[in-house]
């Protein structure tokens, strides 16, 4: 049985900052990728950023810049950190991850909510 546990969502202003935390416990043998993903009400979810074990990063678009994507091997532990937040970043927040147990199956936490408004 493998949990994600996301943490650090809330209510912040425009141009304001947060930091996500997503800590992976179980019986794990490895991990590979690591990413975030958002679904705002209506809207589909969609890819935020992901990194590699290696620590090889990618991001969508409307997030270069303003978010980085980071990850500690050492504590099965993925973050996000989001500066300069604005009205649109407004979404339930998942944090993701491909991990080896016995085999390879792909997990995702309950979501964490953030919502930037003044």
């Amino acid at each position: 049985q493998v949990q994600l546990a996301e943490s650090g969502g809330g209510l912040v202003q425009p141009g304001g900052s947060l930091r996500l935390s997503c800590a992976a416990s179980g019986e794990i043998v490895s991990i590979h990728d690591m990413a975030w993903y958002r679904q705002a009400p209506g809207k589909q979810r969609e890819l935020v950023a992901r990194i590699t074990h290696n620590h090889s990063t990618n991001y969508a678009d409307s997030v270069k810049g303003r978010f980085t994507i980071s990850r500690d091997n050492a504590k099965n532990t993925v973050y996000l950190q989001m500066n300069s937040l604005k009205p649109e970043d407004t979404a339930v927040y998942y944090c993701s991850a491909n991990i080896k147990i016995s085999t390879w199956n792909n997990y995702l936490g309950q979501g964490t909510q953030v919502t930037v408004s003044s």
